[in-house]
This record gives C-alpha cells, sequence and structure tokens, in this order.
C-alpha cells in the first residue's frame, strides 16, 4: 500500500496530466477527504500507509477528475464565506467570486435593525444562509424554483443552523415580490447563450438552468429589476453579482428603472463583479 505522501505526489501527477489547473491545491483537499485528517495531522502521518479502502476511493475520485466531474461534486461539500454548504448536481457550485457580494449585502444592512431580506435565485442557499449567519436579526426569504437546488437550500440552513424561510417558486414571474424587503440580493443565471457553448468541462456538469441567462444573458436582470423594484422600502437596495463584462449594460437597465446611487464593487481579480443600486 502506498502512503499518504506517495498518493499525494501521484494524485497531483494525475490531476496536472489531466490538464487541471490548480491541481496542487485539489490534490490535498482530496488526500485530506479520503484520510479524513487536516494538514496538520497530514503532516505527522505522511509516511502512513493508505487502507485498502483509502486506496480505492483515491483511485475512483482521480478518475473522476480525470473526466473533468467537479470536485466539489465528488467531495459533497464546499465552503463559502467560513461555511460549509452541500451541493452536488442539480446546484450551483459556491463561488469565492459571490463573497464579494456577500461583502456589499452586510455592509447595506449592518445598521438596520431586523432587515428583511430577499434571495432571489437561491440555489444552494449560501448567499441568504450566510446573510443570517453574519446578522443574527435579519428576517431572509430564499426563492428557488428548482427541486434539486431547493432540497440543498434546505439541507444548508438545517446543517449551518440558521432560520430562513425557504419558498419554492419562480422569479421571472415575480415570486415574493408582494412583501417589502430592505435588501434584494440575486446571483441569478448571467451565461450568455453564445458562452453557453464554450463552457469549462467542469462547469458542464452545473445544471444549466442556473447559468443560462438567455441570448444576452441579461433575461433574469430585466425581470428582477422589473418586477420587484416595488418590493424595495424606502432606500431599499438591489444587489446583483454579475458576469465578466456585464456590470455596465446592468448599471443601465438600473438607471432607466430610476434607481438611484448605481455602484460596482471589483471582485479579488479586479473584475465588476458586483452592481447595486437603491430606491
Amino acid at each position: 500500500m502506498a502512503t499518504i505522501f506517495e498518493s499525494y505526489n501521484n494524485c497531483k501527477k494525475e490531476l496536472s496530466k489531466a490538464g487541471i489547473e490548480d491541481y496542487v491545491f485539489e490534490a490535498k483537499q482530496i488526500i485530506k477527504h479520503i484520510t479524513g485528517y487536516n494538514n496538520a495531522q497530514i503532516l505527522q502521518k505522511y509516511t502512513q500507509s493508505l487502507t485498502e479502502f483509502q486506496e480505492n476511493n483515491l483511485t475512483v475520485i482521480i478518475k473522476q477528475r480525470q473526466i473533468r466531474y467537479p470536485l466539489q461534486y465528488i467531495l459533497g461539500k464546499w465552503n463559502f464565506f467560513g461555511r460549509e454548504f452541500f451541493v452536488g448536481p442539480g446546484v450551483l457550485i459556491p463561488r469565492s467570486d459571490t463573497e464579494t457580494l456577500m461583502d456589499v449585502c452586510l455592509e447595506v444592512i449592518k445598521d438596520k435593525q431586523t432587515p428583511a431580506v430577499l434571495d432571489l435565485c437561491a440555489g444552494s442557499g449560501c448567499i441568504g444562509i450566510t446573510i443570517k449567519g453574519e446578522k443574527a436579526d435579519s428576517d431572509v426569504i430564499l426563492v428557488e424554483k428548482f427541486d434539486e437546488a431547493l432540497s440543498y437550500a434546505e439541507k444548508n440552513a438545517k446543517h449551518n443552523k440558521l432560520q430562513v424561510n425557504i419558498v419554492k417558486g419562480d422569479v421571472l414571474e415575480g415570486a415574493c415580490s408582494e412583501g417589502k424587503y430592505d435588501l434584494i440580493v440575486s446571483n441569478p443565471p448571467y451565461i450568455t447563450d453564445e458562452d453557453m457553448k464554450t463552457l469549462q468541462p467542469e462547469v458542464k456538469f452545473e445544471p444549466e438552468t442556473a447559468l443560462g441567462g438567455g441570448e444576452d444573458g441579461l433575461v433574469f436582470y430585466r425581470a428582477i429589476t422589473e418586477k420587484y423594484k416595488n418590493s424595495l422600502k424606502e432606500n431599499g437596495t438591489l444587489a446583483f453579482e454579475v458576469g465578466v463584462n456585464q456590470s455596465d449594460r446592468v448599471k443601465e437597465l438600473l438607471l432607466a428603472a430610476g434607481f438611484k446611487n448605481i455602484s460596482t464593487r471589483k471582485d479579488l481579480n479586479g473584475i465588476e463583479r458586483v452592481v447595486f443600486g437603491t430606491v
């Protein structure tokens, strides 16, 4: 049987050969997953041999990654904003880009007492659940159309021991728009029809319904701006995550709808990732 150290090196080599960019990071995550050890324990026990079960598990995971099945789906959970979220087929994987949106949301509501928050196209629930975790007195509603994603949102709220309201509904039809909110937030599907054809191999395993935003990628931004503007309280904020090179067009949509104080926020890669404005 190979040692932990040998297995880690082999895993790195196989992932690199498969063209996986972040193969060093991924190999570490995989070894931690199959051994159940943290970084410090791995360093202490790197000469320990894997069990037969662990070796078999490692072989299966490497094969899954070689066909570019997402690591997050293989591990079954992923970290977002310091919390753990279950993910799997049928739900969008939380990404670090979205932490920029979280920063904006928390700034918007930090001085508000019991802010009412609506999270549209909620998916795994990572945005709404994190808001509740960071701002305990917030009253958060999550809206999601698809059953697979809804089940993950429910599971994640329970796993993080946070009380949020999860509603099955279609954002394009104005689900939950009859309320009044201090903050409406959405990371909607925003990939254009053209770009859907050239997605990374891993992304093709994620649900198309959570990715495709129509011909120009703006279908959900138009609908949300139109259908939910009157659902904001006075000085309430609408905050969107946007795709690369979409910020100007989303700003124009907000401006045309009469929003004020329209701003953008860049992510860690310098991409304008968030557009937000007030009524």
